[in-house]
This record gives structure tokens, C-alpha cells and sequence, in this order.
């Protein structure tokens, strides 16, 4: 691969950035705005893109709309501490995950399931890399327990993984009905 090709825009990852672009100022949602879809973003960036780049650029991206939403939106910077560093392991878990489910091409029952099972997985892991860092390397938690930390995961563990899953069932719908409809028209096309 020579580096025109590396460098070269593809209309997923740019679709995808737009996602995260418009979806990252509010983590849970509001009335008002989606709930952030990066989770989804870095999972499926993984799964049909690929490449160091992409998800070092990706990376890049959420810094700098969490940056423009906290200095120039009013949006709280709560969340922004010494454990901001560790979403590069929850984004990672994502992003591995997605690559995980390269393997499995075929559209079947069985497959829809393993990705599903990959996303939840990866979607997983990386609440315990944000989640858990943020609980005891904030500093927001100073008195903090075990206890106290499995009652915060209960509170923000569904949400997290409903999300994450809902962007994930509507995006494979949505790639897997634009697939078959540009299948069928090829056929037609053949006949």
C-alpha cells in the first residue's frame, strides 16, 4: 500500500467522524441531541476501516470536539481528568473489537449474533477502562469504596451498553440494507 492510498479519503471513516462530530457534546443524551456514538464510531471504524491512522485521527477528533464543547459550548468539564487518558484503552477495546468481527462475513443469524456478542464485549471492556478509571483516578471519589463503585456501575453500566448497542443494531441495518440493495441493482444491471 503506497501512501496515496493510506491517505486517501474514504466516505465511511468520514461518515463515521460526522457521527462522533455530532453526537460526542452530551455522553447520555438530552431531549434535545443524540447520545455520543463514539463507542460505536471507534467499533466499526475497527470493524470495516482499519488502519493506525484512522483511529490515531479518530482519537485526535474527540479531544478536539470535547475540547470546543468545554471551552466554547459551556459543557461541563466534569468528566475531564487525570483519568481523560485512559479513554485511549476503552476507545481501543472498541476499535479491536470491530477488527475481531472482520472474520465474520457472512449474513447469517449466526453472525449477526457473534457481532452483537463482540460489541457487547468490547462495549465491556471499555466501560471498565472509562468507567473504573474514572472512579478511583479522578479524584472526584476521594472516600471511594467497592461498594460505592459497583453502585455507580449499576447506575451508568445500562445506559453505556444500551447506547452503544442501539448505534450498533442501526448502523448494521442500515450498511447491510444499502449492501443488498446495491447487490440487487448490480444483478438487475447483469440481467
Amino acid at each position: 500500500m503506497n501512501l496515496n492510498q493510506t491517505l486517501a479519503v474514504k466516505p465511511g471513516a468520514v461518515a463515521l467522524m460526522a457521527l462522533m462530530a455530532a453526537t460526542r457534546f452530551h455522553h447520555f443524551g438530552t431531549p434535545f441531541a443524540l447520545p455520543d456514538a463514539s463507542l460505536a464510531v471507534f467499533f466499526f471504524a475497527g470493524l470495516w476501516l482499519g488502519g493506525r491512522y484512522l483511529f490515531a485521527f479518530l482519537l485526535a477528533e474527540a479531544v478536539l470536539i470535547d475540547y470546543l464543547a468545554i471551552t466554547k459550548l459551556g459543557v461541563s468539564d466534569f468528566c475531564v481528568s487525570k483519568a481523560y487518558g485512559f479513554l485511549v484503552f476503552s476507545y481501543g477495546a472498541m476499535w479491536l473489537g470491530g477488527k475481531w468481527c472482520r472474520q465474520f462475513t457472512a449474513l447469517s443469524v449466526a453472525t449477526v449474533a457473534q457481532r452483537l456478542m463482540a460489541l457487547v464485549a468490547a462495549t465491556s471492556i471499555a466501560f471498565l477502562f472509562s468507567n473504573g478509571s474514572f472512579y478511583w483516578l479522578s479524584g472526584r471519589y476521594p472516600n471511594g469504596s467497592f461498594t460505592q463503585y459497583i453502585e455507580r456501575v449499576a447506575m451508568y453500566y445500562p445506559p453505556y451498553l444500551t447506547n452503544t448497542l442501539i448505534y450498533g443494531v442501526v448502523i448494521f441495518a442500515l450498511v447491510s440494507a444499502v449492501k443488498s440493495l446495491l447487490a440487487a441493482k448490480a444483478t438487475r444491471e447483469a440481467i
